[in-house]
């Protein structure tokens, strides 16, 4: 799943990227801005999951902010001027699917502290 988060926000990236090659935004700083945003966004739950693989420990914290962020935009989704409950749906499922997978046993064995002797 982190995997897909990844690539999910790479896709992002290249539409914010293309967009601002070729439509003209109301405001150049926060469009750039977004772009940068989404572009680190992209590195950081990349890490997360290449490390996911090694077994490290400090994954489970990192994917955790990272699913509680989603869900928070997620939420947005669903309510303010224009609510849409597709986008906020695809992202709080995800999200919660993570977020139980990181708390099951064979992902909390994989990532325990091991003892260095």
């Amino acid at each position: 799943m982190l995997f897909l988060e990844a690539a999910a926000l790479v896709g992002v990236t290249v539409v914010l990227i293309v967009e601002l090659l070729v439509d003209r935004p109301d405001s150049y700083l926060s469009a750039v801005a977004l772009t940068v945003f989404a572009a680190i966004a992209a590195v950081w739950v990349g890490a997360i999951a290449v490390n996911s693989l090694r077994g490290r420990v400090w994954i489970r914290g990192g994917a955790i902010v990272v699913q509680v962020l989603l869900a928070a935009v997620a939420l947005g989704s669903f309510q303010g001027l224009l609510p849409r409950a597709d986008i906020g749906w695809l992202l709080l499922l995800p999200a919660i699917v993570v977020m139980v997978l990181l708390f099951t046993k064979p992902v909390l064995a994989e990532t325990a502290e091991r003892d260095p002797r």
